[in-house]
């Protein structure tokens, strides 16, 4: 049954406290175990007013079904209070298990207690719990629900057997566990012993050790360990008990010279194997005494290179495994072979050693020699270490020209293993091989370990995480030193400390772009780059990124099917075997167009405008009614003449086409107003003002208008004809006034011509065409003088007002100004 249940048997119908004394339920208060069956009864005595039938069940307010009650008797009793049981249920209590006890000693060296623990091996509950007692003899005890108990003990019985035992006890039963029967001493456990070490200078491999016993032996007879360490040992190293037994001081021996070691003593009852070890004493440091170094030195060499074939060998040396002491300088000897023989030796030369006490001597290195191997066969390097007391035992290294190249080790494999490097090689068989040497190399340090030739395995020591060790394995031969095997290693690897600084190589093109990044510099590694991964996107877009994977050992990556004219950003992460780093992030622009598209454009509208330019030449008349010309006015010159001039006519000039002629008016000064007035009176007729054009193409003083003549026949073209020079004219009185009357004095009046290189417009050749029928004739002038009137004649008989030919010089001696200006160039187009 459940534990905590509440049986309550209840009568039907009646309520009245008058049935409380003839209802019972047995059994009164019962503690049930667990696992058990329980049988309640209910029964009505002293009445005979109610029976079996009218009661019934409940548990915990449930009511239990009828079909599961059973009808004792049929005798009715009167119920009148509802009555119930109350069930605590729980485990009988279980025999404690490993039992002991312990007397404890005291700062005063007392004992006065004995403390026991035990076990249980079966759990109890809280409504029926286990209490526990402990005995001492017959008594002695105490009562406690733990696992443990003190007894007072005062004065602590030595030599007297005492009996212990723990008695478990509840409601449901009791258990012993089993009885202790020892003698009082062997219960106890003492304190350490005091110690004290001696080093003596004669003795310096060993240290003399000294202690009190924390106890006197009249009362435990003890027996005593010790152990001791150095820094650099693994571990702790123990005395075998035989070698001490009840001994008060004992000499530690086959220590090494000049080193610290540190010492602990514990102590126990002798007659008691299984009894209690003391605590260690407290820690000892002693060093032994200093002796002359016991090992060689451990030498070995570095090849410099300085840029031409010469090979400088830097001689190089730790101190001995066993200096023994402080090593204070190191004596060095260099053999030159000669004809296989060892001589021109300079003898020894002594190198003395710099180091303060703080730095390690196991893993300082002491430049002794560097010398070349240019011209020689080989070195052969002898050295000795020194300290206060002797020297070494001497070391030796050859040093070949030439390493021999079959002997190198195979198979060489490097892993980590807790903080250090783990080198293995497969072993060579050769007679002359006398061991390896493992070098590490990180950074500028160098260390190395020598290791036997039976051996094919070693550990570099602790070594630095996430920094790149390049290890080497050397065979070294009687004769010499053979070629290395080498691989690089990690102790630990992490994520880089940066990432990859990309760029573009070149420009962009239209839609590609070659992005090139450098190496990370070894100290940012971290550990072997496995992988690059190029990251890529457009403008300020958070999503929609692309990546692509680069070998480890590619260090650029063309970009292809990008959009032109856009902006990319782009980075690359460089990942490690323990992590990932994003570099920079670099952004760039793609080109408009592709490449070429600009030239192929430019070469074909060159080539448009070369076409056009050839059928321009080849198609002239067309073009020239397709766009007439204009004349411009700002390319005219203008020359100044008198209206009563002769006309000269003079050679063409260098620039102008030959058979043209030019007619040149050459105007002089008159002496009055009224000589010019016939003149005047003429050109009146043409001109409406008192200065206005000649109307383009027309005559004045009986110059005609300037018209090309080609020499081809007369029919030929009109339009060649026009596109001669054209002379501009216009008279213009001497005062500088217009539209007034002249006054008393003589005024003289001023022809002022222009020459033009712009076409004439059809009104002008109207005007020249008007001029032309006027003359009644048109003819072909030959390169040669003639006057105006041979040109052209007076129409209908009237007589024309020439000019005067003027003279050559002027009155002053002066040439007088040609009134025309020659012509420059053929016509320029509009």
């Amino acid at each position: 049954v459940n534990r905590g249940c509440l049986w309550t048997c209840i009568l039907l119908f009646l309520f009245s406290s008058d049935f409380q004394s003839h209802l019972l339920t047995l059994p009164q208060n019962p503690v049930i175990e667990i696992g058990t069956n329980f049988t309640a009864t209910c029964l009505i005595s002293n009445t005979v007013e109610v029976t079996a039938d009218d009661l019934y069940w409940k548990l915990s307010n449930v009511t239990i079904s009828r079909d599961q009650y059973r009808k004792v008797n049929s005798t009715a009793l009167s119920v009148t209070f509802i009555h119930g049981i109350s069930l605590r249920t729980g485990y009988r209590p279980e025999k404690p298990e490993n039992l002991s006890c312990i007397s404890f000693q005291k700062e005063d060296k007392s004992f006065s207690s004995l403390q026991c623990s035990w076990e249980t091996t079966r759990r109890q509950t809280p409504t029926v719990p286990v209490q526990f007692r402990l005995r001492v003899m017959e008594v002695l005890s105490t009562i406690t629900k733990d696992h443990w108990a003190e007894v007072k003990l005062s004065p602590y019985p030595f030599h007297m057997e005492l009996e212990v035992w723990v008695e478990a006890v509840n409601q449901l039963g009791a258990a012993e566990s089993v009885h202790l029967r020892k003698e009082a001493q062997h219960f106890v456990k003492t304190n350490p012993p005091e110690v004290t070490v001696t080093s003596e200078k004669s003795f310096p491999t060993s240290l003399l050790l000294n202690w009190t016993p924390p106890v006197n032996q009249v009362f435990v007879k003890l027996t005593y360990q010790i152990r001791f360490c150095s820094p650099k040992s693994p571990g702790w190293s123990h005395v075998p008990l035989p070698d001490i037994n009840d001994q008060r001081n004992f000499r530690l021996q086959g220590l090494r010279a000049y080193t610290p070691y540190t010492v602990q003593v514990r102590c126990r009852d002798m007659e008691n194997p299984h009894g209690y070890w003391s605590d260690w004493s407290q820690n000892k440091t002693t060093t032994t005494p200093e002796d002359k170094p016991s090992s060689t030195p451990d030498l070995w060499r570095t090849v410099v290179y300085n840029g031409t074939s010469e090979r400088l060998v830097q001689i190089i040396c730790k101190d001995p495994e066993f200096p023994n002491g402080r090593i204070t300088r190191f004596e060095v000897k260099v053999e030159k072979q000669r004809d296989r023989a060892w001589n021109q030796s300079e003898g020894w030369k002594s190198v003395l050693v710099n180091r303060s006490e703080a730095e390690d001597a196991e893993t300082s290195i002491t430049l002794l020699e560097q010398t070349s191997l240019s011209n020689l066969e080989s070195v052969k390097v002898s050295v000795v270490a020194v300290n206060s007391l002797g020297r070494s035992p001497e070391a030796s290294l050859i040093l070949p020209v030439k390493l021999p190249d079959h002997a190198r080790v195979e198979e060489l494999k490097v892993w980590p293993h807790e903080g250090q490097l783990v080198v293995e090689w497969k072993p060579l068989r050769n007679k002359l091989l006398s061991g390896y040497v493992v070098e590490w190399l990180s950074e500028g340090r160098l260390d190395w370990r020598r290791v036997s030739k039976t051996s094919n395995r070693t550990l570099t020591g602790r070594l630095d995480p996430f920094v790149c060790y390049n290890v080497s394995v050397y065979p070294v031969f009687s004769r010499g030193i053979g070629k290395p095997v080498q691989m690089s290693a990690y102790v630990e690897q992490g994520a880089p400390l940066r990432g990859p600084t990309v760029k573009l190589n070149g420009k962009p093109g239209h839609n590609e772009a070659e992005l090139v990044w450098e190496e990370i510099p070894l100290r940012d590694r971290r550990g072997f780059i496995t992988k690059y991964a190029v990251f890529y996107k457009l403008g300020e877009e958070i999503r929609g990124r692309t990546s692509v994977a680069v070998p480890a050992n590619s260090m650029s990556l063309k970009l292809e099917s990008l959009m032109g004219d856009s902006q990319y950003e782009a980075w690359v992460q460089a990942s490690t075997a323990a992590g990932s780093t994003n570099g920079s992030h670099h952004s760039f622009i793609t080109m408009k167009y592709a490449a070429g598209t600009i030239e192929a454009i430019s070469l074909g509208a060159g080539l448009v405008i070369l076409l056009v330019f050839l059928f321009g030449i080849y198609k002239r008349d067309l073009v020239k009614h397709l766009w007439p010309r204009v004349p411009d006015g700002r390319q005219s010159s203008i020359g100044t003449w008198s209206p009563d001039c002769s006309m000269k006519a003079e050679p063409p000039k260098e620039s102008c086409v030959s058979g043209i002629s030019v007619l040149v008016s050459m105007c002089e000064s008159q002496s009055g107003f009224e000589e010019d007035k016939a003149s005047l009176s003429l050109r009146k007729d043409k001109y409406t003002s008192e200065e206005h054009s000649s109307g383009i193409g027309g005559s004045s003083c009986m110059s005609s208008p300037r018209q090309s003549v080609s020499d081809s026949d007369e029919g030929a073209d009109m339009t060649d004809t026009t596109a001669s020079t054209v002379q501009y004219s216009s008279v213009v009185a001497s005062s500088a006034y217009k539209g007034q009357t002249p006054g008393s004095q003589p005024q003289h009046s001023v022809f002022s011509r222009s020459e033009s290189t712009q076409p004439l417009l059809d009104s002008e050749e109207t005007v020249d065409t008007f001029v032309q029928e006027a003359s009644g004739r048109f003819e072909r002038l030959p390169p040669q003088d003639i006057t105006c009137s041979e040109v052209f004649g007076p129409p209908d008989g009237e007589q024309l007002d020439c000019c005067q030919e003027a003279d050559e010089l002027q009155s002053d001696g002066r040439t007088a100004p040609s009134s025309y200006m020659p012509q420059l160039g053929g016509y320029k187009p509009q």
